[in-house]
C-alpha cells in the first residue's frame, strides 16, 4: 500500500510519500480501505518528536479516518465487505477495570491512532471492529474524517464531564481549530451561549456563521477577560473552553463563582504559572480530559450523519501532499480541519 512514512523526527521533509507493507488480516479484526483522513495538532507533535516518545518506525501518523471494509477476519459478526464506516482512534484494551466501566478513554494500556501506533495517513488500517461507526450511504467520507476525532473529544468534555446545561454561558478560546468549532456547534445545540475570543476577523466570521452569539477579535483587545465580565454584567461565565494552556490565567478571571474550566490539549505550552488564589477564592474546577469513550463516539457520531453537527473542513490534500497540509496548520492559516483523499 501507499502511506505517508516517518522514518524520524523533524521538520514537515521528514514525511515520505512510499510503499509499505498492508497489514495482515488478523482474527476478530477488519481491514479498512481508507479514502480520507485528517490532521490534529498531534500530528504535528509526533511528527518533531519529545522527549521519551518511542515508536516503531517508519511511523504513520493520523488518528482520524474514513472509508470502506474490503476484508473481515474470523470472529468478527454484523459487519460486511463494503460497509462504510468512520474510525474511532481512541484505543482501549477492552480488559481492564476502566474499559469494562465504559471508560475507555482512561484504559490502563490506552493508544492513540497515529500517536503510539500507526495510523491513517495510508491506503489500509487494520482495526477492531468495536472502532467503528456505519456511515449512511449519502455521508461524505471527508466529513466523517474531518469530524471523528474532535467532536468526541468536544462532546466528552463538554457534555460528559463539563455537564453543559441548557441556558449557561460558555467562552471558547480561540475560533476555528477543529475541537474549538465543534465546541461551538455543541453547546449552541445544548442551548448555552457562545462567546467566541478569536486571532482575526475571518477565524470569528466562521465562529459567527456556526452559531456564535458574541465575538471578541483579541488583536483590538489587550485583555478579553475584562471585555468578558463586561459583557456578562460583571458575572462571568460559567465555563470557559481554553485548549490553550498558557491562557488559563485570562480564563481565570473570566468565570463567575463555581465555574468550569474545561481543557484537552496545550496548543500555546505544557508548562505556565497560574495564580491559585483565583481558583479557591471563585470555586472554580479544572476539567481535563482526552478524547471520549464509545458511547461518547456513537452519540456524537450520530448526530453528525444526522445534519445536526456539521463538520467544518478547510482545505483537502491528496495523501501525496501531507508535507504541505502540515506546513498549513503549522502556520496556523486553517479555518476547520485540513482533510487527506486517499484515492
Amino acid at each position: 500500500m501507499k502511506a505517508i512514512l516517518l522514518h524520524e523526527h523533524g521538520a514537515p521533509e521528514r514525511l515520505q510519500y512510499a510503499d509499505f507493507p498492508t497489514p495482515e488480516l488478523a482474527p476478530q479484526k477488519v481491514l479498512v480501505k481508507l479514502h480520507a483522513a485528517a490532521l490534529n495538532r498531534m500530528d504535528l507533535f509526533v511528527r518533531a518528536g519529545w522527549q521519551g516518545l518511542k515508536l516503531d518506525m517508519p511511523h504513520i501518523l493520523g488518528a482520524d479516518g474514513a472509508g470502506e471494509i474490503v476484508t473481515i477476519g474470523a470472529g468478527v459478526e454484523g459487519w460486511q465487505v463494503g460497509d462504510r464506516v468512520v474510525i474511532n482512534a481512541n484505543l482501549g484494551c477492552g480488559d481492564c477495570d476502566f474499559c469494562l466501566a465504559g471508560e475507555d478513554n482512561r484504559c490502563d494500556n490506552w493508544h492513540l491512532l497515529g500517536e503510539t501506533v500507526r495510523g491513517t495517513y495510508a491506503e489500509f488500517v487494520l482495526l477492531s471492529p468495536k472502532q467503528l461507526f456505519r456511515l449512511p450511504d449519502s455521508f461524505d467520507y471527508h466529513a466523517a474524517a474531518a469530524a471523528s476525532l474532535v467532536y468526541q473529544t468536544a462532546w466528552h468534555s463538554l457534555i460528559t464531564r463539563g455537564k453543559l446545561r441548557p441556558g449557561e454561558k460558555v467562552l471558547i478560546v480561540g475560533a476555528s481549530g477543529g475541537v474549538n468549532t465543534a465546541c461551538i456547534q455543541i453547546a449552541k445545540l445544548t442551548g448555552a451561549s457562545v462567546i467566541v475570543v478569536g486571532s482575526d476577523q475571518k477565524k470569528l466570521e466562521l465562529a459567527e456563521s456556526l452559531g456564535a452569539d458574541v465575538l471578541i477579535d483579541r488583536s483590538k483587545t489587550d485583555n478579553w477577560s475584562k471585555e468578558v465580565f463586561k459583557l456578562t454584567k460583571r458575572k462571568g461565565v460559567d465555563v470557559v473552553v481554553d485548549n490553550v494552556g498558557t491562557t488559563f490565567p485570562l480564563s481565570f478571571r473570566a468565570l463567575r463563582k463555581g465555574g468550569r474550566l474545561l481543557t484537552v490539549g496545550n496548543t500555546g505550552a505544557p508548562q505556565f504559572e497560574i495564580d491559585n488564589r483565583y481558583i479557591f477564592a471563585k470555586h472554580l474546577s479544572i476539567i481535563g480530559s482526552t478524547m471520549g469513550t464509545l458511547n461518547d463516539f456513537e452519540s456524537v457520531m450520530s448526530l453528525v450523519v444526522a445534519g445536526k453537527l456539521q463538520p467544518v473542513i478547510d482545505k483537502v490534500f491528496e495523501l501525496q501532499e501531507a508535507r504541505f497540509a502540515h506546513e498549513r496548520m503549522e502556520r496556523n492559516e486553517q479555518l476547520g480541519k485540513i482533510v487527506l483523499s486517499i484515492s
